[in-house]
């Protein structure tokens, strides 16, 4: 099989040059697991609401608080990063359980121009420093100003990394206490792969270790 080198110690060994795009697709969302999921809301220079979800998706700094997330190539460009590029601003909005069907409905393919708010029926509330409203629905949003897209890939399962500067966070006051988030009210989801979602209530905690310097 393309790509496959053969196997080592009961390891299969594979060449990512030789193997393709799908495939190796395929071994990072099933590895990688689970990933968060930025629920990105952006709106057009028409003035149009585009909500997408993302799971390429993490933090980048804290100091100060960046957020990157990966939009996957294609032609015509997705229009969250058409929108981002030509407006320089997007939501992060964490998704729920509660939420998550109507979050599956946003990620079909639809023609430029849809707004998956009216697809989905969640709900635009303005955001208070950026064009792009936030989703009512989630229990924090994250409004952005983009610092810089990087082209990783124009090919087949490649990609766009976007990075954006957290200029106002919104958090719903029941989940939060001395700025910290309650995981269990939180309720946030991760994505596995293919059409597999998790929970994030099965927790446990390690305490890191004292190193003691000699």
């Amino acid at each position: 099989m393309q790509g496959l080198l053969g196997e080592l110690d009961g390891q299969v060994i594979i060449d990512p040059a030789t193997t393709a795009p799908m495939n190796t697709y395929k071994l990072l969302v099933g590895a990688v697991v689970p990933r968060p999921i930025a629920f990105v809301s952006t709106i057009s220079l028409e003035g149009v609401a585009n909500l997408a979800p993302f799971s390429f998706f993490t933090v980048a700094s804290a100091n100060p608080p960046v957020l990157c997330f990966t939009a996957s190539f294609r032609e015509p460009r997705k229009d969250t990063l058409v929108n981002v590029r030509a407006t320089k601003e997007f939501v992060v909005n964490i998704v729920s359980e509660e939420f998550a069907a109507k979050m599956n409905v946003t990620s079909g393919e639809y023609a430029y121009g849809v707004d998956e708010f009216a697809m989905s029926g969640l709900t635009p509330v303005a955001s208070d420093l950026v064009r792009p409203p936030r989703v009512k629905e989630s229990h924090v949003n994250m409004e952005c100003t983009l610092l810089q897209t990087i082209e990783v890939s124009n090919q087949p399962m490649g990609g766009t990394l976007i990075l954006g500067e957290v200029v106002r966070f919104h958090v719903d006051d029941e989940i939060f206490e001395e700025f910290r988030i309650d995981p269990e009210k939180l309720g946030a989801v991760g994505r596995m792969a293919g059409n597999t979602y998790c929970r994030t209530r099965d927790r446990f905690e390690l305490v890191r270790p004292t190193i003691v310097k000699q």
